[in-house]
Order: structure tokens, then C-alpha cells, then sequence
């Protein structure tokens, strides 16, 4: 009879640890599941697109963005419903040999669906170039006169407008020189080499001529009314 208490104490002390020894497993398994979790990488900072206005054949900057391996920034641009602004003419290398000219420009900060240029000689109407994408930053000009003077300009268009230039005609392009990052510059081409020695030896082509004229004429007068002699005075002898 004293065993059956003992046995029933034990029984009871048995069953009251078992919850115990189950309910503390899970809480362990989370904190390891929690120990083993990789901790998330802080997000990474966005930089700015490899985009340069200036640069020729540039990729628009909404494509790098898709492209890219990271997220990049692209520059604030104006609305597409209003116009762009006037683009910014840069260096204009004339080369007097061929009667050309390279234009370099920059992009404005606008949408622009493509360029043009548009070149004045004198009060004469303007001629407009062929259109170029957006991409396009240089372009060439050809047929330019020997020490001729010009005008050029680079207009940029979207599906708003185009972009606004110095008043056209005569006195406004006559003053254009400023300011000096506008979407128009002065032009003036230099003579041709081959132009300047041909000029040169035509001028010692005419002296020649003129010289030989001059020889010419002069022996003819000679001939025909003689050459005025000096008279020879003799001196009279002394006696001896």
C-alpha cells in the first residue's frame, strides 16, 4: 500500500515535466531559424546615368535606365506638351580646303525628337538641313563659298513645337555673337590656298607683262626718233 502513493507521485511528476520539455522545443527551433536567416542588404544608392547632353550618338537616358545593372537618375527634363528649349551651339570647325564646316551642339534640357540646321548667306532666305534624330550631337555642312560669311543655327523639335531662334531676316542675324552658348553663331570661311597662289601668280603675271611693255615701248620710241647724243666739246691744245 506505501508503494502504490510513491508510484502514483512519480506518475504525476513524469507527466507534469513532458508539456514542459515539448513547449520549450519550438521556441528553440525559432530562435536558431532566426540565428541562420540572412539579414537584408541595405538597398543600393541610385547615381547618376552615364548621360552627357554634349556627346554624339548619345543613348536616351530612359533607355540606360533599363539597361543598367543598378538604378540611375536621369537630368530633369521640361514637359513634352510645351516646346523645347533653343539647343547650345558649340565648336564649328571650318576646313577652307573643302568648303566645309563640322557643327557640334549640345541637347537642351527638353524631350527633342530631332534637329535641324538652318544656314544664311547674307539677307538670303535660309537653308535648312535634312532632320537628324535625337541622338545626333554633330553634323556637316557643305558647298561653302571661299571667304564667304554665314549664319548657322540648330533648331530642335518635339511634337509641342520647335525651338525659338534670334529674330530671323537680316538685322537680327546681324547681330548674333551672344550670347556666346546660343543655338546660333557666325560662319566665315577663309580663301582656299590654292586660291591665294593663284591670286599671287597672277599678280606676278601682270607685273611681268607691264614690265616687259614698258621695255618694249621704250626701245620702239628709240628707234623711231633716235636717242638724244651728248656733244663732245674738244678742249683747245696748249702751245708748246
Amino acid at each position: 500500500m506505501l508503494g502504490s502513493p510513491c508510484l502514483l507521485w512519480l506518475l504525476a511528476v513524469t507527466f507534469s515535466l513532458v508539456p514542459r520539455t515539448q513547449s520549450l522545443a519550438p521556441q528553440d527551433l525559432k530562435e536558431e531559424d532566426k540565428d541562420e536567416t540572412p539579414r537584408p542588404r541595405p538597398p543600393l544608392r541610385a547615381v547618376p546615368c552615364d548621360y552627357d547632353h554634349c556627346r554624339h550618338l548619345q543613348v536616351p537616358c530612359k533607355e540606360l535606365q533599363r539597361a543598367g545593372p543598378r538604378a540611375c537618375l536621369c537630368p530633369g527634363l521640361s514637359s513634352p506638351t510645351q516646346p523645347p528649349d533653343p539647343p547650345r551651339l558649340g565648336e564649328v570647325h571650318v576646313v577652307a580646303e573643302d568648303g566645309s564646316a563640322v557643327v557640334h551642339w549640345c541637347a537642351p534640357f527638353s524631350p527633342v525628337h530631332q534637329y535641324w540646321l538652318l544656314l544664311w548667306e547674307g539677307n538670303e532666305a535660309p537653308q535648312k538641313g535634312p532632320p537628324l534624330n535625337s541622338t545626333v550631337r554633330r553634323a556637316e555642312l557643305k558647298g561653302l563659298k571661299s571667304g564667304g560669311a554665314y549664319v548657322v543655327c540648330v533648331v530642335a523639335a518635339n511634337g509641342a513645337g520647335e525651338s525659338s531662334l534670334p529674330q530671323a531676316g537680316g538685322e537680327g542675324l546681324e547681330e548674333v555673337g551672344g550670347p556666346p552658348f546660343g543655338p546660333c553663331r557666325r560662319l566665315a570661311v577663309p580663301p582656299r590656298p590654292l586660291t591665294l597662289v593663284h591670286v599671287a601668280i597672277g599678280v606676278g603675271t601682270v607685273l611681268a607683262l607691264l614690265s616687259c611693255s614698258a621695255l618694249v615701248w621704250h626701245f620702239c620710241l628709240r628707234e623711231r626718233w633716235g636717242c638724244p647724243r651728248r656733244r663732245v666739246t674738244s678742249r683747245p691744245t696748249a702751245g708748246l
